[in-house]
C-alpha cells in the first residue's frame, strides 16, 4: 500500500482513539463544577457524593487521554517530517500557549481536586474543580487553533522554497483568531459538553432502570439533561455558523459535504443520500435549493460546486465526506429531539416513569462520540488534498524516508496497545459504575 495512505491511516486511527477521551474529560468536568457548586450552595450531601463519584471516572478518562495523546507528537516527527517543518513555527506558538495556559492550570489544581477532599476547605476544592475544568477547555482551544490554521491560514508568511519552505508567524493573534478558529472552538466545546452530559445521563438512566440509587440518580440526571438540552440546541447554531464560514473559506469542502458538482448553481440540502462521484450525481432525499437558502437565505442563489475546481484540488472521497457530515447532522438533530422530549416529560412530571426512555438514554452515550468522530473526519477529509489549505499538499507533507513496512508494523503495535487501553478503560469504568456513588464516597482517595 502507498506510504502516504498508510501514514494517513495511522494518524487517523491514533487521533480517533485519542479523541474518545478529551471530550469526555471536558464534559464531565462541567458536570462536576455544577454538582459541586450545588453542594456548596445547598449543603445537600447528595451533590458532594455525586461529585466524588464522577471525579473517579474523570480521573480514569483524563489519564488515558493524556497517555494516548503523547503518541501523536512522535508521529509528526516520524511520519510527517516535511509537514512538521512547514508548520513548526505556527504549531510551536500554539502548543507553547497550551502548555502555559492549559497544562499549567490543570497540573496546579489536579492534585487538589483528586486528593484534596477533607484536606482543604470546600471552597478551595471547588476552585480547584473549576481550575481543572477551565484547563481542559483551554487545552482544546490551542489544539483547535492549530488545526484551524491548517484549514484557514492567517497571520503568517512563507520563508524558503520547496522542501525548505516553512510558515512563520507574523501576527500571533491573527493566527489564533484565523477565520475558522472561533466557530470551531465553540463547536468542539459543545461536542465535548454533550459527550460528558450523555455519559452522566447513560449511567444514571441505568441506575434508574435497575432501581438503584434512585433519588440521587434523579438529581444527576436532571443536571445532565439541562446541560444536554441547552448544548444540543446551541450546537445547531454554532454548526450553522461554521458551515457559513466553510462556504466562504473552503467552498470545495462545502460542495463535497452536499455532493454539489455544478460550477455555479442553486444547491440542494440533502437529508440523506449516496454520492456517485463517477457520474457526479447524488441519489437521496433532499430539499431543492436548501443549501442555497442556508448560505444566502435565497433558494435560487448559486453555490460554487466541485467542477469549479481542478480535479487535483478537490476532495478525493466525496461520498465519504458527504456521509460523515450527514451522520453528524443526523445525530445532532436526534439529540435535540430526544432532550427536548425528555424535558417535556420532566415538565409533566412523568420523566422517570418511561422505562423505554431510560433504556434509550442508557445507550445514547455512544451517539455524541460518533457525531464528534464523524465531524472531525468530514472536516479533515474535506480539506484534502491539502494538509495546509491552499499551500501544502498532503502528498508533499509525509516523511520521504519512512517505509510502508515500518508504518504497518507501528500501526499494528498501536492497535494492540490501544485495544488493551480500551479494555482497561471499559473495565475500570464498569467497576466504578457497579460500585455506585455511595460505595465510591467511602474512599475518596481511591482512583482506580
Amino acid at each position: 500500500m502507498d506510504v502516504e495512505i498508510l501514514a494517513r491511516i495511522q494518524f487517523a486511527f491514533t487521533i480517533a482513539f485519542h479523541y474518545i477521551y478529551p471530550p469526555l474529560s471536558i464534559g464531565i468536568g462541567l458536570i462536576m463544577v455544577i454538582m459541586e457548586g450545588l453542594y456548596l450552595k445547598t449543603g445537600n450531601k447528595d451533590y458532594e457524593i455525586l461529585t466524588r463519584f464522577w471525579l473517579k471516572i474523570f480521573a480514569i478518562t483524563f489519564g488515558i487521554g493524556v497517555a494516548t495523546g503523547i503518541i501523536m507528537e512522535f508521529e509528526f516527527g516520524t511520519n510527517w517530517a516535511v509537514y512538521s517543518k512547514y508548520v513548526g513555527d505556527i504549531f510551536g506558538s500554539a502548543l507553547a500557549a497550551e502548555g502555559l495556559f492549559a497544562f499549567g492550570l490543570e497540573s496546579t489544581f489536579l492534585g487538589i481536586l483528586v486528593f484534596g477532599w477533607n484536606r482543604v476547605s470546600p471552597k478551595v476544592h471547588f476552585i480547584s474543580t473549576i481550575g481543572v475544568f477551565f484547563g481542559s477547555m483551554f487545552s482544546a482551544v490551542w489544539i483547535v487553533v492549530a488545526n484551524s490554521w491548517q484549514q484557514t491560514p492567517a497571520g503568517y508568511h512563507i520563508v524558503g522554497e520547496g522542501l525548505s519552505a516553512r510558515a512563520e508567524v507574523t501576527d500571533f493573534w491573527a493566527m489564533v483568531l484565523n477565520p475558522s478558529s472561533v466557530d470551531r472552538i465553540i463547536h468542539t466545546w459543545q461536542g465535548a459538553f454533550l459527550a460528558g452530559a450523555f455519559m452522566v445521563l447513560s449511567v444514571h438512566a441505568y441506575y434508574l432502570r435497575k432501581g438503584r440509587y434512585t433519588e440521587i440518580s434523579k438529581k444527576a440526571f436532571k443536571i445532565a439533561l439541562v446541560v444536554a438540552t441547552m448544548v444540543s440546541f446551541t450546537q445547531l447554531l454554532s454548526g450553522h455558523s461554521s458551515a457559513d464560514g466553510v462556504a466562504v473559506n473552503q467552498p470545495a469542502k462545502l460542495a463535497a459535504m452536499e455532493g454539489h458538482y455544478e460550477k455555479s448553481s442553486p444547491a440542494d440540502l440533502y437529508l440523506l443520500g449516496w454520492v456517485d462521484n463517477g457520474n457526479q450525481k447524488v441519489t437521496g432525499l433532499g430539499i431543492p435549493g436548501g443549501l442555497s437558502f442556508l448560505v444566502h437565505q435565497d433558494f435560487k442563489a448559486p453555490i460554487t460546486g466541485l467542477n469549479a475546481f481542478p480535479e487535483e484540488d478537490r476532495p478525493g472521497q466525496v461520498n465519504a465526506v458527504f456521509q460523515f457530515y450527514h451522520i453528524m447532522i443526523s445525530i445532532g438533530m436526534f439529540l435535540i429531539a430526544l432532550t427536548f422530549y425528555a424535558c417535556f416529560l420532566w415538565w409533566r412530571g412523568t420523566l422517570f416513569n418511561k422505562k423505554w426512555l431510560m433504556w434509550l438514554f442508557s445507550f445514547s452515550v455512544i451517539l455524541p462520540q460518533i457525531a464528534n468522530q464523524a465531524g472531525w473526519f468530514a472536516a479533515e477529509m474535506g480539506r484534502q488534498p491539502w494538509i495546509v489549505y491552499g499551500h501544502l499538499r498532503t502528498s508533499e507533507g509525509f516523511s520521504q524516508e519512512v517505509s510502508a513496512n515500518q508504518i504497518i508494523f507501528s500501526l499494528v503495535l498501536f492497535m494492540v496497545v490501544y485495544s488493551l487501553l480500551l479494555v482497561l478503560f471499559l473495565y475500570s469504568l464498569n467497576k466504578k459504575i457497579k460500585h455506585g456513588p455511595y460505595d465510591e464516597a467511602k474512599n475518596a482517595l481511591e482512583i482506580i
